[in-house]
């Protein structure tokens, strides 16, 4: 019964080690778990059958987690599940000689404080630091970025 045991929590802490590893990544309760189970079933080997079957147990357990492992990643069943989308967008960029400071615009959207706006018949992202503009709100350009301006309601 005690070898059904030792045998049964060690597979079961392998098992929420590789859940661990690939389903639910991150310091979870499953890969403590897995930790303790196993630890738990060596520790019950060296404590009911001595030394000598402890030090069998302990490396069949770490030689039995690499295969386990190599088996995990060997098999096509984790790709299934891997995230393989790529992002081909581009940021916008505000081309300097286009916009210049003192350059007026209209606003698109609300900037609440960031938004679009509509500057020489080009749109780009603006800001406005420290206020929220309505839309349709004539806006002077105060200074450029590369990817945004700053900009301030017209007077």
């Amino acid at each position: 019964m005690s070898a059904f045991v030792i045998i049964l929590l060690i597979v079961l802490g392998l098992f929420l080690l590789v859940m661990e590893f690939f389903v639910i990544p991150g310091m979870t309760l499953a890969g403590i778990g897995g930790l303790l189970f196993t630890a738990a079933g060596v520790f019950l080997a060296y404590k009911i059958y001595g030394t000598t079957v402890g030090h069998i147990t302990l490396i069949g357990t770490l030689l039995a987690g690499l295969f386990v492992l190599v088996l995990s990643f060997r098999s096509g069943t984790w790709n299934k599940l891997m995230l393989k989308s790529t992002i081909e967008s581009q940021v916008e960029t505000v081309e300097e000689v286009s916009v210049q400071p003192g350059d007026l615009g209209i606003t698109i959207t609300r900037l609440n404080p960031i938004g679009k706006v509509r500057v020489n018949n080009m749109v780009m992202e603006a800001k406005c630091p420290g206020m929220f503009v309505d839309e349709r709100t004539e806006v002077e350009v105060k200074e450029v970025f590369k990817t945004f301006i700053i900009v301030k309601p017209k007077k």
